[in-house]
C-alpha cells in the first residue's frame, strides 16, 4: 500500500494530458449519437453507452497504475493474447463466414481488438529490454517470430484487415525502437519484388492465397462489370452516395427524409464499419471534417506524450497507440470513400463495438499514465 501511495505522490499531475481525454470523450459521444441515428433499435446506443462507461473505468485504472508496473507483466499479456486467439480458433462464434468472437459474461468479445493493445504492451517492453541489440540477427529474428504467431492466428479467423493494422503497428514500434535504416532498406529491396509477384498470383482466377470473399472484394473494387463484383461494390457505392448527399451541413441526425440513403436501408449494419458515411449524410462535410480532426488530435496528443516519455518503453507505448488510431482510421475512411477495396474495420471511438471501445480506452489510459511520468528536464 505504501508503494502505491508513493507512486501516486510522484506523479506529475500538472502534465496530465486533459486534452486527450476531451478529444476522446467528444468523439465517443458523437459516435453514440450517430449510432442512435443510424439504427432503429435503442439497444445499440445503450450498449455503446455501456461500453463508454466501462471504457472510462478501464481508462482510470490504466491511468492510475504505473505503466512501468504494467510492463513487468509483458509476457503475461502475450500469453493471455495467445490463449484468447486459440480460444477463438477452438470454440469461437462464427458470423458471416468468419470466426472472430467468444462469448463471455453474456457479451460477445472480439479478442483480435485486444490483440492490438496487448502486442503494443509486449513489444514496447521487449524492444526496450533489448534496445542495445535491436539490430542483431538473434533479436530481430526472435521479434519477428513472436509477432508472426499471433498474426497468423488472427489471419486464420480470417481477419485480413485487422492483420494489416497489427502489422503496421508492429512496424511503427520496431522503427521507433531504433531499427537500422540499412535493415529497413534491405527489407524494402526484398519486399517490393515479392509484393509484385504476390499481387500477380492473387489476381489469378484460381489463386489459393486469399479467401474467396477477399478475392471478390479486390475484383469488385476495379471491375464493376463483373456480376459478383457489382454485389461486392454495392455497399461502397451507396456509401459514397450517402456522403455526397449530405452536402455541407448534412440532413440532420434522426432525419426522416425519403431521399436518405440510410433511411432506405441501402447500407447494411451502418452502425459498424460504415458509420463514417452516416456522419457524412447526416452531419455533412462539417461533421466528417470534425471526426477526422478529432482523430488527428488524438494521434497528435499521443505522439507528443511519447516524445516527453520518461523512457523508451513509455514512448513506444504512445507511438504504438498513435499508430493504431491513425492507421485504422485511415483504412476505414478510405474504404467508406471507396479509395481502397472493402475491408471490415471499425472507426476508432465512433463505430459500434464493445471490444473495440474497451481496448481503445485501455490504450488511452496507458498514454495518460505515461504523461504523468514524463521525463524531467535537468
Amino acid at each position: 500500500m505504501g508503494l502505491i501511495i508513493n507512486t501516486l505522490k510522484n506523479y506529475q499531475y500538472r502534465h496530465l494530458n486533459v486534452r486527450l481525454i476531451v478529444w476522446v470523450a467528444a468523439l465517443t459521444v458523437l459516435g453514440i449519437n450517430v449510432i442512435a441515428s443510424a439504427t432503429d433499435s435503442s439497444s445499440f446506443e445503450q450498449r455503446q453507452v455501456l461500453g463508454m462507461t466501462l471504457g472510462i473505468f478501464v481508462m482510470l485504472i490504466m491511468g492510475i497504475v504505473s505503466y512501468k508496473f504494467v510492463l513487468r507483466f509483458y509476457w503475461l499479456f502475450y500469453t493471455i493474447n495467445l490463449a484468447l486467439l486459440i480460444w477463438v480458433k477452438l470454440a469461437g462464434a462464427s458470423r458471416k463466414g468468419a470466426t472472430r468472437w467468444i462469448t463471455f459474461g453474456g457479451f460477445q468479445l472480439q479478442p483480435s481488438e485486444f490483440t492490438k493493445i496487448f502486442l503494443i504492451i509486449f513489444f514496447a517492453m521487449f524492444l526496450y529490454k533489448y534496445k542495445d541489440k535491436i539490430n542483431t540477427l538473434p533479436v530481430l529474428a526472435g521479434t519477428v517470430i513472436l509477432f508472426l504467431i499471433p498474426l497468423l492466428l488472427v489471419l486464420k479467423q480470417p481477419d485480413l484487415s485487422t492483420s494489416i493494422v497489427i502489422t503496421l503497428i508492429f512496424c511503427t514500434i520496431l522503427f521507433s525502437a531504433g531499427l537500422s535504416y540499412k535493415i529497413i532498406g534491405g527489407v524494402f529491396a526484398v519486399a517490393i519484388p515479392v509484393a509484385i509477384v504476390l499481387v500477380y498470383l492473387i489476381m489469378q482466377p484460381n489463386q489459393k492465397i486469399l479467401e474467396k470473399y477477399q478475392y471478390n472484394r479486390i475484383i469488385g473494387f476495379y471491375d464493376e462489370n463483373n456480376e459478383v463484383a457489382a454485389r461486392i461494390s454495392y455497399q461502397q457505392n451507396n456509401s459514397i452516395m450517402a456522403i455526397g448527399s449530405g452536402g455541407l451541413w448534412g440532413k440532420g441526425l434522426n432525419n426522416n427524409t425519403t431521399t436518405s440513403v440510410k433511411n432506405g436501408n441501402y447500407i447494411s449494419e451502418p452502425q459498424t464499419d460504415f458509420i463514417f458515411c452516416i456522419v457524412g449524410e447526416e452531419l455533412g462535410f462539417v461533421g466528417t471534417t470534425g471526426v477526422i480532426v478529432l482523430l488527428a488530435l488524438i494521434v497528435l496528443e499521443s505522439i507528443l506524450v511519447g516524445i516527453h516519455a520518461a523512457d523508451m518503453a513509455g514512448a513506444l507505448l504512445c507511438y504504438g497507440f498513435a499508430a493504431l488510431v491513425a492507421f485504422q482510421s485511415f483504412i476505414n475512411i478510405c474504404v467508406v470513400t471507396k479509395m481502397i477495396p472493402n475491408t471490415g474495420l471499425p472507426l476508432p471511438f465512433v463505430s459500434y463495438g464493445l471490444s473495440s471501445l474497451l481496448s481503445l480506452y485501455m490504450g488511452v489510459g496507458i498514454v495518460l499514465n505515461v504523461s504523468l511520468q514524463r521525463k524531467k528536464i535537468m
